[in-house]
């Protein structure tokens, strides 16, 4: 990810709506969430969710697929991954204690969440 891609990630992540669906679509996973579900978790109106729905995808954070009369959004993981990667960038100058805790943290996200 170039500079420009993420000041386009983090102006449209700067709102709190927007910032809550990213949120909500990653914790729903690569299926995704149809428009009038998540225009409920967050409180939106159609017309203002597809405002923010369409600035996160247009910086490349969310995609849609249309499945049926329904509009399904999902995380852009890849693009999220990116973003984080620009900001972990060469974190550890030589230091590798300073990444230490992040990386930690990003291993222990995707374990198992037991029954």
């Amino acid at each position: 990810m170039i500079e420009a891609q993420a000041l386009e990630a983090f102006g449209a992540l700067s709102q709190e709506t927007r910032l809550r669906i990213v949120q909500l679509l990653v914790t729903a996973g690569p299926h995704g969430l149809a428009a009038g579900a998540i225009g409920e978790a967050v409180g939106a109106s159609s017309s203002r969710l597809s405002f923010h729905l369409n600035h996160l995808e247009q910086a490349g954070l969310v995609q849609s697929r249309r499945e049926a009369r329904s509009i399904i959004y999902s995380a852009a993981y890849p693009a999220l991954s990116a973003l984080v990667d620009f900001l972990m960038r060469d974190c550890c100058q030589g230091h590798p204690e300073v990444c230490g805790p992040a990386v930690a943290a990003l291993a222990n996200c995707c374990e198992p969440v037991a029954p």
